[in-house]
């Protein structure tokens, strides 16, 4: 049976040693995808070294064989004191090992508490940070604060999931962040939304404006005069609360569904 190697960096002495002792140990298995026959694969998780700094990771990578590129690495957020330092270690580590599954380790990603003064700031910015991991590589988040504590437990569950084929883990605390930052876009989202009705011959005039035809060609198909139609688009430019644009203009009609792409017939060349 074949171990699932991990490597790990965490600037934290203690850690490192606490979670390669806990892990090998235990000589923890997780379950794989299962075999043509239907059966699950049960593999050993292994941490074979671990590294105080990003570099020192990259450095034996590259002098290591192909053998010995690990599955998995264990990265922790906040490195040097640097609040998102693992970040730029992810990119570069994902860039030159693409075969390496990334999980970000940190205390940063748990839902700030509802008495916060900052919480809604603190939501948007750790939302922010988890799709900026995700852009650089990451496959998966593990809190150190979950319930009870910083565990292996949720290592395993990460590895597990990304080894039955999940593109993405996320723990509880992540999800929960994750939720109320998507929640909280969506609202003002709502909000930055102005209440806007526009009339037949209006939305006729951006369907034909989006396609690509001038101010003449949709005076002559809606039946007025070419002054009529500039004086409309004004008009909408200044109710969508935009520059007097055709593509400012056609995009604020595209974003607050008054028109839809499906419906416009793009002229040809």
């Amino acid at each position: 049976m074949n171990k699932i190697r991990v490597m790990m960096v965490d600037d934290e002495p203690i850690i490192r040693k606490a979670v390669k002792m806990e892990l090998n140990g235990r000589n923890a298995e997780v379950e794989c995808r299962m075999d043509d026959d239907g059966q699950v694969e049960l593999r050993t998780v292994e941490l074979t070294e671990t590294f105080a700094t990003g570099v020192r990771l990259l450095e034996a990578l590259d002098r290591a064989e192909s053998g010995d590129i690990p599955d998995y690495v264990l990265l922790d957020m906040e490195l040097q004191g640097e609040p998102t330092g693992g970040l730029d270690i992810a990119e570069r580590l994902h860039r030159r090992y693409p075969t390496v599954g990334i999980i970000m380790l940190s205390g940063r990603f748990d839902n700030p508490s509802a008495g916060d003064p900052r919480r809604s700031q603190r939501v948007v910015e750790i939302g922010r940070v988890v799709f900026d991991a995700l852009r650089r590589g990451a496959k998966a988040f593990v809190s150190k604060n979950a319930a009870g504590g910083f565990s292996v437990e949720n290592v395993l569950r990460a590895i597990a999931c990304l080894e039955r084929g999940e593109d993405y883990y996320f723990n509880y605390p992540v999800m929960l962040t994750l939720k109320d930052a998507a929640e909280m876009f969506l609202d003002n989202l709502e909000a930055d939304q102005p209440e806007l009705e526009i009339s037949a011959t209006e939305r006729t005039l951006l369907l034909l404006e989006a396609a690509g035809n001038t101010a003449q060609d949709i005076a002559y198909a809606i039946g007025e005069t070419d002054k009529t139609v500039q004086e409309r688009q004004k008009d909408l430019a200044r109710r969508l609360g935009t520059v007097n644009k055709s593509g400012a203009r056609i995009a604020k009609a595209l974003q607050y569904g008054l028109i839809k792409a499906a419906d416009i017939k793009y002229l040809k060349r």
